[in-house]
C-alpha cells in the first residue's frame, strides 16, 4: 500500500524493539525518546526506555481532564446530557479550538468528543470549568488525581496541555493514567475510539493514525507542542489482550504512529513478562523537562524525517502494521445546543482521513 507506507520493511528497527521487549532497556535501543509498552491486563511492562525522564505532555493532557470528567459522570455529579457552556475565558484559548462564541453551549457528550479528537482547547476549558466549577479547581483537581494514581514526576497547571513552567510528566505517568482509564473506565472507551467526529459542518479526523489503519487499535490520544514533540498514547486489543504503548518527543506525524504501531505489535505479540508498573524503579534522568523545540520548531535544524505525503495528501508512514482504511472513516455527532448558535445536522463523510499537519504552538 504505497499511500500509507513504504512497502520496505524495517528489519534492523523492530529487531532493536524486540531486543528491548526481552530485556527491558533503560538506555540505548531502538529511540531515543522516551516510551513504553504496558499490558493492561497484568500490568506489567514489556518495553521501556527514558520512562521516567520529565517531558511536556501537550495534549496527553487531556488524558487526565478526561480521567477527573469521567469520575464526575461515575459519581452522578454530572451526566452526558449535562450542559457545558463556552465563557469568555475557554473562547480566548489558543488554537487548536472550536472557536464557538462566549455563550454557546453543548452537551458534556458533544464535548468530549470535540475535545478529545479534533483536541479542542477552548473546549477543554468550557470542560474543565464545568466540571470543576472553576479553572483553577479543576486544575486542583487533575493533581489530586495525579497524586492518588501515583503519577509521581506529574504536575499540571492547565487542562489542555499547552506549555508553561509547571507542567510535565513522563512516559511511566502516562502509562499509569492509560491504565486506569481503561481499567475505571471501560464504558467511556469509545471516546478515545472515534474515527472522526462532525459538527454537521465540518468533519475532524481523529489525528491518531492508527485508529482504523492499525489491527485492535482502540485509542486513545495524541498531542504537539514545539516543546514536545510529536506525543501518542495509544491502546489495542487482540485476542482478548489489551496493550498500551507511550511515544514522547517523536519528530514527526508519521514518526509517532510508526513508532506505536511498533511498539503495540510488541506488546500484542511478546511472551515477556516483566516488572508491574508500580515496582518500576525510577532511573536516567529525572531532573529538568526536556525542551525539544529547537530540533522540532527550527526551521533551520535538520530533521530526522519529514512530512511525506503521497498525491492525495495522505501521511507515508513507514510501518508495514499500519493498513490503509478500507472503508471511509465514520463520524461521530457533535453540535451545539439548538439555540445557542445555529445548529446543523449532520452531513455526508469524507472519503479518506488526511490528518493536517499541526501548527506550531505558542510558547507562553
Amino acid at each position: 500500500m504505497p499511500t500509507l507506507r513504504s512497502t520496505l520493511p524495517r528489519a534492523s528497527r523492530l529487531v532493536a524493539i524486540f531486543a528491548a521487549a526481552a530485556v527491558f532497556v533503560s538506555a540505548g535501543g531502538a529511540f531515543a525518546n522516551p516510551h513504553m509498552v504496558v499490558d493492561v491486563r497484568t500490568g506489567r511492562v514489556i518495553a521501556h526506555e527514558e520512562a521516567f525522564r520529565k517531558w511536556y505532555p501537550a495534549s496527553l493532557t487531556k488524558l487526565m481532564t478526561a480521567y477527573v470528567t469521567f469520575s464526575a459522570l461515575k459519581s452522578g455529579r454530572l451526566s452526558l446530557d449535562s450542559t457545558v457552556t463556552m465563557s469568555k475565558k475557554a473562547a480566548d484559548q489558543p488554537a487548536s479550538k472550536m472557536y464557538f462564541k462566549p455563550g454557546s453551549q453543548l452537551t458534556l457528550d458533544s464535548a468530549l468528543k470535540l475535545m478529545l479528537v479534533k483536541s479542542a482547547n477552548d473546549i477543554a476549558v468550557a470542560v474543565a470549568e464545568t466540571v470543576g466549577g472553576s479553572l483553577d479547581q479543576f486544575v486542583a483537581m487533575m493533581n489530586a488525581q495525579a497524586a492518588r494514581l501515583g503519577m509521581t514526576s506529574t504536575h499540571f497547571i492547565n487542562p489542555h496541555g499547552l506549555p508553561g513552567k509547571g507542567q510535565y510528566t513522563t512516559a511511566r505517568d502516562l502509562a499509569v493514567l492509560a491504565l486506569q482509564l481503561k481499567r475505571e473506565f471501560p464504558e467511556y472507551a469509545g471516546y478515545f475510539a472515534l474515527e472522526g467526529v462532525s459538527t454537521g459542518k465540518k468533519n475532524y479526523p481523529n489525528y491518531n493514525m492508527l485508529v482504523g489503519r492499525f489491527d485492535g487499535a482502540d485509542g486513545m490520544k495524541t498531542g504537539f507542542i514545539c516543546a514536545s514533540g510529536f506525543n501518542q498514547v495509544s491502546s489495542a486489543t487482540r485476542n482478548g489482550r489489551t496493550v498500551i504503548s507511550v511515544v514522547l518527543g517523536s519528530d514527526s506525524l508519521a514518526g509517532r504512529a510508526d513508532e506505536s504501531a511498533d511498539l503495540l505489535q510488541v506488546g500484542l505479540t511478546s511472551s515477556s513478562q516483566g516488572v508491574p508498573l508500580s515496582s518500576l524503579a525510577p532511573y536516567g534522568d529525572t531532573a529538568a523537562v526536556n525542551d525539544i523545540s529547537a530540533e522540532i520548531c527550527n526551521p533551520k535544524a535538520a530533521k530526522v524525517r519529514s512530512e511525506g505525503r503521497d498525491d492525495a495528501g495522505r501521511m507515508i508512514v513507514s510501518s508495514p502494521y499500519i493498513h490503509e482504511m478500507v472503508r471511509p472513516p465514520r463520524y461521530s455527532f457533535a453540535g451545539l445546543i439548538p439555540g445557542s448558535e445555529i445548529a446543523a445536522s449532520q452531513t455526508g463523510q469524507n472519503q479518506i482521513a488526511n490528518v493536517p499537519i499541526p501548527l506550531p504552538r505558542p510558547t507562553f
